[in-house]
């Protein structure tokens, strides 16, 4: 194990968003602010409480997981393809550095950005509107879980994606509706049994229903469901994207 420049290559990725902290951080917390305001202060006048909990107190940990993923994927897909792009990976491939260290650098760049805006989202909520965490140490777990998760499945999107079109059309087309159709403003319950059943096969609805449980201790499905998936989701995408950095497809041009 290089560590010398694998803890370069790590310091240099999360020194590269809080660099620009007013792209990068400074967005998720006022767009949460925003959807507080909203979509909580307003709709709750007209849907008071869902499972007992006021709404605004509802929809926060989906807020806060939107966040915590969008950010995390977003750092290393964007890393990732701006080096490809500016011909600065073959610099990089060239570094005493194994395919395995290059993605786990990159990756804890990702997670490290995730965890910091979910974790302000949070700190947001319980100032703004006195959330209750019910297990402060699961939540940040589980904030941790799904920031390595898509922390790696963003360096897999980077790999993949030849331009910024394709980058972007990955995430709208795929991680934006997963995103607001994982019951983030609503619960499952609400919706039809076909619907519902759609919603069994989306990823994120068991990222969102985990940390709800975690700070409100409600959700649609078993908290075991969802710790079961954020592990499965972590384990398979850093192996993915680790193997495809050390067989240079995609990545060698």
């Amino acid at each position: 194990m290089n560590w010398v420049g694998f803890t370069t290559l790590v310091m240099r990725e999360v020194g590269r968003f809080f660099s620009v902290y007013r792209q990068t951080v400074l967005p998720g917390v006022i767009t949460t602010a925003l959807y507080i305001v909203i979509f909580g202060f307003t709709l709750e006048q007209r849907i008071s409480e869902i499972q007992g909990v006021p709404y605004t107190l509802f929809i926060l940990p989906g807020l806060i997981m939107m966040n915590t993923l969008n950010n995390a994927t977003a750092n290393t897909s964007s890393s990732m393809l701006q080096m490809k792009l500016l011909q600065q990976l073959p610099d990089l491939l060239t570094a005493p550095l194994s395919g395995f260290e290059i993605s786990i650098a990159y990756i804890i760049g990702g997670t490290v950005r995730g965890m910091v805006n979910g974790t302000l989202v949070l700190l947001l909520g319980m100032l703004l509107i006195q959330m209750p965490v019910k297990d402060p140490l699961g939540t940040l777990v589980f904030i941790f879980l799904v920031s390595w998760a898509f922390s790696s499945m963003g360096l897999l999107l980077g790999q993949l994606a030849e331009s910024w079109d394709q980058l972007a059309m990955m995430q709208n087309f795929f991680l934006t509706p997963l995103s607001f159709l994982g019951g983030i403003f609503y619960s499952i319950k609400m919706l039809p049994d076909w619907a519902q059943t759609l919603s069994f096969i989306n990823p994120i609805y068991y990222m969102i229903n985990g940390i709800r449980y975690t700070i409100l201790g409600v959700s649609d499905s078993p908290v075991l469901i969802s710790y079961a998936m954020a592990i499965s989701l972590t384990l398979l995408f850093t192996m993915i994207s680790i193997l495809l950095m050390q067989s240079g497809k995609k990545i060698k041009q």
